[in-house]
């Protein structure tokens, strides 16, 4: 096979390939899929809003645009982020149903954009009925450790981002 054929053939292969952002939150290393992502910004001033769950931090002005801010550590274990000179907010535009809302997750440091082959990916682990692993796309197997990947539109409820969406609406 000649070089030039077997440079199509490299590129064929890569069309499958998927970017993962992965960023560190309580410990643990996660993907998010770079296709839902809109920009990363640094940790800046969140405007508190009254009556909201706890993992909304609040909102933030956003070039003009009030974007919700979840602390997604919060979200998943309860635990408050804590803020240090790393810490990000990764504005991600989530589409669920017929509501499409641009918000913000608090997350400890980002870390890479990964190449990853759909094969690498493992399904979301099964772990019965009582617990809930429906925000967990699938498992990539990487330099022999695994990482969870995320799917951004399952982390919060309908309901939640309905929620989400009135205060981004409501405070514009």
């Amino acid at each position: 096979m000649n070089d030039a054929a077997l440079k199509v053939e490299e590129e064929a292969v890569d069309e499958n390939v998927q970017q993962y952002l992965t960023f560190l939150l309580g410990g643990k290393t996660y993907g998010l899929q770079i296709l839902n992502i809109k920009e990363i910004i640094e940790y800046g001033e969140i405007t508190e809003v009254p009556m909201t769950p706890d993992f909304i931090s609040g909102v933030i002005n956003l070039r003009g645009s009030v974007v919700p801010v979840i602390d997604l550590s919060q979200r998943f274990s309860g635990d408050v982020t804590e803020i240090t000179k790393r810490t990000s907010i990764i504005i991600l535009e989530v589409k669920n149903e017929d509501l499409s809302i641009e918000i913000g997750v608090t997350v400890d440091m980002v870390n890479d954009v990964l190449d990853i082959h759909p094969e690498e990916v493992e399904p979301a682990p099964k772990l019965g009925n009582q617990i809930q692993t429906s925000f967990i796309s699938g498992m990539a197997k990487v330099d022999s450790k695994l990482l969870i990947l995320l799917d951004i539109e399952n982390v919060l409820s309908i309901d939640e981002l309905s929620m989400v969406g009135s205060i981004q609406s409501s405070a514009e």
